[in-house]
């Protein structure tokens, strides 16, 4: 996993409301594509692009496909993102 990856991913809105929706546990794709006004083709698209980035990961369970956020891979981004913020500097003078 590369952090261009990643970001590339978190770039689309619609992959990031994914993230959130997943939160609260475990779905399937048509459970994730209800809320959205897409076919299940862009839903398979948006989880696929998720899935290449490490973001969610899926499981097989009888004859369905559940996805779930992976969560090490965003941990592992915010620490990274997180050397950006506060003032652990002295300002310029």
């Amino acid at each position: 996993m590369g952090y261009a990856e990643t970001l590339k991913a978190l770039a689309d809105p619609v992959r990031r409301e994914i993230l959130v929706m997943l939160k609260s546990g475990k779905m399937t794709a048509g459970e994730i594509g209800k809320p959205f006004n897409m076919t299940g083709a862009t839903i398979s698209y948006h989880l696929s692009q998720l899935k290449k980035a490490d973001l969610v990961f899926e499981t097989k369970y009888k004859n369905y496909i559940f996805y779930e956020l992976n969560t090490s891979v965003l941990e592992e981004i915010m620490i990274w993102l997180s050397q950006f913020g506060g003032n652990d500097r002295e300002p310029k003078k």
